[in-house]
């Protein structure tokens, strides 16, 4: 596997664990609340860097 694979694929199980967890907060402590939120941007970041890394 090469480099950019190898990355892809960490940040595709770093986005769906995140992913999860967010869902998680936000189901038991509410979808505006601060946690949720910074899950949320966090979450906003990793898919930024996979679509800038899959679209080289």
């Amino acid at each position: 596997m090469n480099t950019k694979a190898l990355s892809l694929k960490h940040l595709e199980t770093s986005i769906y664990d995140l992913r999860t967890h967010m869902i998680t907060i936000g189901i038991s402590k509410g979808l505006t609340h601060p946690d949720t939120i910074k899950y949320s941007q966090e979450l906003d970041i990793l898919l930024n860097k996979y679509q800038k890394i899959k679209s080289k």
